[in-house]
């Protein structure tokens, strides 16, 4: 009963101090978007809601490949990569056919968004985005193209690290998660107020790790991103 998808499971206590604040002063847009007044906690019954259904036949056999599913005339421009881990909750247990969503900055360091004006060129051959769902035992992958980094004005010359945002609705309204994901050595690492407003002992799990076992020989290197849903290990949540 305890593994069935209708049986009502018990979430673990949010590690707040994994956590960024929701105003950080390095962070200069967070003071328009923090909160004014105290939170106010959810019902224990609304805490246990479940996730909106997506059905299985809403994301299409291309959606994990970022490399092809906005291919027009050629090949994306860029350096091939494979992104893959598991998705957990706070028990260690994995997260069965969960939307994993990912959403980045093309080789060059620019987003296909209307209010993204960096000088740098877009590629037609790649849209940014993809999604995928879990599997049985909580895994999933995509292939993309590493993206670059980014001048972004928010104290002189900010630039922003090669990161993937990542979105997960996981088995419980209380959940959700939405983050950002690093790379091993990146230098911009130590200048960036998004990553350093994590509380240090947790900025670790924001860093993916170089395998060599899903690089794919001639193609693709391969990193691998664990993600765990609430508790005292869970992947904190992108500084909003």
């Amino acid at each position: 009963m305890e593994n069935s998808p209708d049986a009502v499971t018990a979430l673990s206590p949010r590690d707040w101090q994994s956590h960024p604040p929701y105003r950080c002063d390095g962070y200069q847009s967070t003071a328009g978007r923090s909160p004014l007044l105290p939170l106010v906690p959810l019902a224990a019954a609304l805490g246990e809601m479940r996730q909106p259904v997506y059905g299985h036949d809403c994301v299409g056999k291309r959606d994990h490949d970022l490399t092809r599913n906005a291919r027009r005339n050629g090949e994306p421009i860029g350096e091939r990569m494979v992104l893959a881990g598991r998705v957990l909750d706070d028990q260690g247990r994995p997260v069965p056919h969960t939307l994993v969503e990912i959403w980045q900055a093309n080789a060059a360091g620019r987003y296909v968004h209307k209010a993204d004006r960096h000088n740098a060129p877009l590629d037609p051959n790649f849209l940014g985005a993809g999604r995928c769902l879990t599997d049985a035992e909580g895994r999933y992958r995509f292939v993309t193209i590493k993206p670059g980094a980014y001048p972004w004005g928010n104290h002189p010359n900010a630039w922003r690290p090669a990161h993937i945002h990542l979105s997960l609705f996981g088995r419980h309204f209380a959940s959700r998660l939405v983050t950002q994901m690093y790379f091993p050595g990146d230098p911009l690492l130590a200048y960036d107020p998004i990553y350093l407003g994590t509380p240090a002992e947790a900025r670790s799990r924001l860093v993916s790790d170089f395998s060599l076992d899903l690089t794919q020989a001639g193609i693709a290197l391969g990193y691998r991103f664990d993600i765990v849903l609430r508790g005292a290990a869970q992947t904190p949540r992108e500084h909003r």
